[in-house]
């Protein structure tokens, strides 16, 4: 009861937070500088017809009576038109996020078992060859950004070595029919085996390089708490009275000290929503984040506020997850 209470708590709040994020976002793409109209109709568009977009769109009104129109508008589900595709907003959302978020689910598992299960090993034979390698590796992790690792791996795989796809989602001539949006579970539903491999072949690149800044955070923070949880007098307890060394890692060590790395890489799963973008553009990938940045390089504004309250929802909801999680693998937490 106690859990449920709070999680309607939490939920409330997060619509005051998104609330907050509409109007901040909204007004920070209205000062953009450029014209939206000429952005939207181009630079040989007569006066007459860029001032009629500007009163069809209210952008000659005061800001706050803009955001007024729109808000209405947005909580039917109308984000108005996109300038670049002139498409509905919200069509162009239900088109791009699915491309995104498989890519991100893709790397977050490369991210939940690489993480901890380097974290374990290194904790198991700490200060061994293995754990020494893994550490400085792990630096180099963390210090190059995602962008680097996509473009040497696009340089390594696809050029020196020739074996993984370089662009898109899917090779040309490969279909499959629309279903989830999900290229791998589509794939799985119209049985075509030969479009899973592809499409996973496609992953690869831009899912580990997401995913290895991560993993190797991940993998020192769950080295790091485990380290921390040999230590207490419980776990010297349950090995004197003869429990097996595994399972008193397993119960005793590991569940505990996963509560800090859930809680890290629920939020790097959320970022992996913002930092996206560069990688979606070195490998032409079709994601919701390379949309973002072209909305923002077309000062499309109904674009860019539908893309980053989409990544703003994406955070709340990580965030209410990681503090159920983190309640059930600790129980100090629900005390």
């Amino acid at each position: 009861m106690k859990r449920l209470k709070y999680i309607l708590h939490r939920l409330l709040w997060s619509v005051f937070v998104l609330f907050g994020l509409s109007i901040l976002i909204f007004c920070i793409a209205r000062v953009i500088p450029g014209d939206a109209a000429t952005m939207a109709l181009g630079t040989r568009a007569t006066e007459e017809a860029k001032e009629l977009y500007r009163e069809q769109n209210h952008l000659n009104e005061p800001i706050p009576v803009q955001y007024v129109y729109w808000l209405k508008s947005a909580v039917q589900g109308d984000f108005g038109q996109s300038t670049q595709t002139r498409r509905a907003v919200s069509s162009d959302v239900a088109e791009f996020l699915p491309a995104t978020l498989e890519l991100i689910l893709f790397a977050a598992i490369l991210e939940i078992v690489g993480g901890l299960l380097l974290g374990v090993l290194c904790a198991r034979y700490a200060g061994s060859w293995f754990d020494n390698l893994i550490r400085v590796v792990s630096y180099v992790g963390i210090s190059v950004p995602a962008f680097v690792w996509a473009i040497l791996f696009m340089l390594t795989f696809s050029f020196l070595i020739p074996i993984l796809p370089t662009i898109g989602r899917i090779s040309a001539g490969i279909t499959v029919p629309p279903v989830t949006g999900f290229l791998l579970i589509d794939s799985l539903i119209a049985g075509n085996f030969q479009a899973f491999g592809d499409v996973l072949k496609h992953l690869i690149m831009p899912g580990t390089a997401l995913a290895l800044a991560g993993i190797a955070q991940s993998a020192r923070i769950t080295r790091g708490s485990m380290l921390e949880n040999v230590e207490k007098d419980y776990v010297g307890s349950e090995i004197a009275s003869g429990m097996p060394l595994r399972r008193v890692y397993a119960r005793y060590i590991l569940r505990p000290a996963a509560s800090p790395t859930v809680a890290i890489i629920a939020l790097d799963i959320a970022a992996m929503l913002g930092n996206a973008f560069l990688v979606e553009v070195i490998y032409s990938y079709p994601g919701i984040s390379k949309y973002g940045i072209n909305a923002i390089l077309n000062k499309d504004l109904n674009a860019i506020v539908a893309v980053v309250l989409v990544i703003g929802v994406t955070f709340l909801i990580v965030n209410i997850l990681v503090d159920i999680i983190s309640s059930v693998l600790d129980p100090r937490i629900r005390a």
